[in-house]
């Protein structure tokens, strides 16, 4: 059944099922290429609100996933069967309401940014469609972006133009805040108590918000899963950029900006694959603005945690444990075996658990999957209604602050626990624990 609802930009339609109103596509700003968002304001009649908005251009636009064994895993995982449009124009956003929230229910608000290496992803893959915080009091929000050249490309000639150059797809992500907390009342959520959340890149991505003088206001707590303080030490200046980038338009046969901004994204991004020399040569930069050589980290509750058979597992256990000791944060680390293959808790597997969307999973998920999970999602609503993950309820382990090696939450096949001192983080080589 389709709905309609007012908001300071206008009408917006969207379609409501089993208590729930979600709004897809939502554009929240607009760009050109290498240009930074200008916020939506309004728009003309009744937005259409039913279906999901273009993502961004990533390699994956231009090849069959299937086909590719680097990336078939998660292809299979995540996106097998779905049809996804890439465009430029792709700053869309999604919310996730409870059908009977009205503007003076203030609803705390969860806005998601996707990983992926800054190269891939978008907000409304298989394991982000759907998620259950609705159900649990929280609006959901999830955020497409600019990615790979299209969103961290950096050039003299940008930074003469506009005072700064790079991290495009971050400005993106802060736009999309700034539309929030703009308009979130008309879905009946609270502007002012809004969460961030991302995973991997996405983690990274949160780490520059919360670091930054420039997002003061935006937010008031934050959650990182697999990227706890990753992102400082990948972060150059511009300038070390341009050599890279300015490879990448010779290639492409541009000889001047404009030119260059007119190259089709499917020679921009073979030239930009042909010439990078690492996975992540497209990543933020401290422009001087939204990251700057000396970030400091804003006082407010945080999050933190890995899963067990992660990328390099125990070094980011140990970085995670260590940055939430020393910023007070609450550590948890998701140990669950999956079941369907002998991968174990691999990275970014603990989605689907957050998010709710198991039903969505190829997977044979049994009781305990969905016992696991819906302890993380209350736990997670939790926090993102106090910035404390307990409430009181018997059902669920008192969650501290992490300390030392007692105080991480494990999820696992005992569905929630008390950290041991010595936790079990597997060699994803291997498949053995290791010691911590």
């Amino acid at each position: 059944m389709e709905k309609t609802i007012s908001t300071p930009c206008g009408k917006i339609k969207g379609t409501a099922s089993d208590g729930i109103i979600d709004f897809k596509g939502i554009r929240y700003a607009t760009s050109k290429r290498w240009t930074y968002p200008e916020i939506v304001t309004e728009w003309e009649g009744v937005y259409d609100a039913t279906a999901y908005g273009n993502c961004s251009y990533q390699p994956r636009a231009f090849y069959n996933e299937e086909e590719n064994p680097g990336k078939v895993f998660y292809y299979n995982e995540f996106r097998k069967g779905e049809t996804y449009t890439y465009d430029e124009d792709c700053l869309f956003l999604n919310i996730r309401t409870p059908e009977d929230a009205a503007p003076d229910s203030k609803l705390p608000v969860l806005v998601y940014i996707h990983g992926g290496g800054f190269t891939g992803g978008c907000g409304h893959e298989k394991h982000f469609d759907g998620p259950v915080w609705a159900k649990k009091g929280v609006i959901s929000v999830t955020v497409n972006y600019r990615l790979g050249p299209m969103g961290f490309l950096c050039l003299p000639e940008l930074k003469k133009e506009a005072g700064h150059t790079g991290n495009y797809g971050l400005y993106d992500q802060i736009a999309a805040i700034k539309w929030v907390k703009a308009n979130i009342s008309a879905f009946g959520g609270d502007g002012d108590r809004i969460t961030i959340m991302g995973q991997s890149a996405g983690a990274m991505s949160v780490q520059h918000l919360y670091q930054s003088d420039y997002t003061d206001g935006l937010f008031r707590s934050a959650v990182m899963s697999s990227g706890v303080g990753m992102g400082s030490f990948m972060t150059a200046t511009p300038e070390k950029k341009y050599d890279f980038w300015k490879e990448v338009m010779k290639n492409t046969g541009a000889k001047t900006l404009e030119e260059f901004r007119n190259v089709s994204p499917e020679v921009l991004f073979r030239e930009w694959k042909k010439a990078k020399g690492s996975a992540m040569s497209a990543v933020p930069v401290k422009d001087g603005i939204l990251i700057k050589d000396k970030p400091k980290v804003k006082n407010i509750p945080y999050m933190v945690g890995s899963t067990s058979h992660d990328m390099a597992p125990a070094v980011l256990y140990s970085m995670t444990k260590s940055w939430a000791k020393k910023n007070g944060a609450y550590m948890w680390l998701f140990e669950r075996m999956l079941p369907g293959d002998d991968k174990g808790a691999w990275h970014s597997s603990d989605l689907w658990y957050w998010f709710g969307t198991l039903k969505n999973c190829w997977r044979p998920m049994d009781k305990t999957d969905y016992l696991i999970s819906d302890d993380m999602t209350s736990y997670l609503c939790n926090f993102v209604k106090t910035g404390n993950p307990n409430d009181g309820d018997e059902m669920l382990l008192t969650w501290d602050k992490c300390k030392g090696g007692k105080d991480v939450m494990c999820f696992g096949d005992s569905v929630s626990s008390k950290g041991r001192m010595k936790m079990l983080i597997y060699n994803t080589l291997t498949n053995k624990p290791v010691g911590e």
